[in-house]
């Protein structure tokens, strides 16, 4: 087969597709062309004008900025004007005497002026400095600045003791009487000095108000703790009184006083029959335990001695010890 034949049967185009390969060739030409021959042609940019409204809006920025009026023109309350601080000297520390001193005298010695005048008004309330000690409770003043003040102080460190003047040695009075001369009746009954130990699980507020410093509400408070708990096993209870958790000297008074009698039958708690109201009420067990418990004996059955109470995790050993002389099983 010859070349020019070869080529023609494989590379040839038909008239059909001549055609079609032109006018494809125009539309690619014309998709390439006509964009930019369609695009508005675009004009030259000058910032002439831009730059010139620009300035025109910065003038007037700086002009409305001075003529702005100040703050103190808004208010309605014009600022009073402070005359200006005179600035004191220092002065090198010397021995002095506080009572002759003025404000400025005190800021001489670096102290500011606020404290400078509270000093010297503190000196005119109490008639005049007599110690050191007086000076070093003044408020704001440090202790640093005591201590560099206080060796130059001329005064005792402290006041002198008071001198015992009593009504009775200024304005003596006949035994018996008031500084009126009306016999002296007192509202508040006089306290035993000598008082006789009395039994704590028998004795009501009145024998427990002849305690010193046992008055009506913490004697009833004691009678209503011991009613809840069945009564008094040994005084160190009475520690476990809210009022007197943190009154040991109060808690010594009472077992100085008082004792538990050996042999006192104490209220016993039913923990099988009792209750959720009583169990609660008792100060060694509360809502929270009586609760547990209550719910316990009906899920296993009725407690057979106070040892199974042990079973119950919140109740811990040292409340366990507490409440089992209380706690009987029916």
């Amino acid at each position: 087969m010859k070349p020019s034949r070869w080529v023609r049967r494989y590379f040839g185009f038909s008239r059909r597709e001549t055609s079609g390969f032109w006018v494809l060739l125009g539309l690619l030409l014309a998709c390439l062309l006509l964009p930019p021959l369609l695009r508005p042609r675009l004009t030259t940019y000058d910032p002439t004008s831009d730059q010139q409204q620009l300035d025109a809006l910065a003038a007037e920025l700086t002009a409305q900025r001075e003529t702005k009026p100040t703050y103190a023109s808004y208010s309605r309350y014009p600022r009073r004007p402070y005359p200006a601080r005179v600035r004191v000297p220092r002065v090198l520390l010397a021995p002095f005497n506080p009572n002759l001193f003025t404000s400025v005298d005190w800021q001489a010695r670096g102290l500011p002026l606020w404290l400078a005048e509270r000093l010297v008004k503190y000196r005119d309330v109490v008639g005049g400095f007599r110690a050191k000690e007086q000076i070093r409770k003044a408020y704001g003043l440090s202790d640093t600045t005591y201590a560099r003040l206080a060796p130059y102080i001329q005064l005792p460190e402290q006041l002198p003791p008071r001198e015992a003047h009593t009504y009775a040695s200024r304005y003596p009075t006949t035994p018996g009487t008031t500084l009126a001369g009306a016999p002296a009746t007192s509202k508040f009954a006089r306290k035993p000095r000598n008082l006789q130990p009395f039994d704590l699980n028998a004795a009501d507020t009145t024998q427990l108000m002849q305690i010193r410093g046992i008055g009506r509400g913490l004697s009833t408070r004691i009678v209503e703790y011991r009613q809840r708990l069945g009564g008094f096993q040994e005084e160190g209870q009475l520690a476990e009184i809210y009022s007197l958790r943190d009154a040991p000297d109060l808690v010594d008074s009472l077992r100085k006083y008082t004792f538990v009698r050996s042999g006192f039958a104490l209220n016993s708690l039913d923990v099988n029959n009792a209750p959720f109201e009583i169990l609660q009420a008792h100060p060694y067990l509360g809502k929270r335990l009586a609760r547990v418990l209550v719910a316990y004996r009906q899920q296993h059955g009725p407690f057979r001695q106070p040892a199974d109470l042990r079973q119950i995790r919140i109740l811990d050993e040292a409340t366990f010890t507490k409440l089992q002389p209380y706690v009987v099983i029916k």
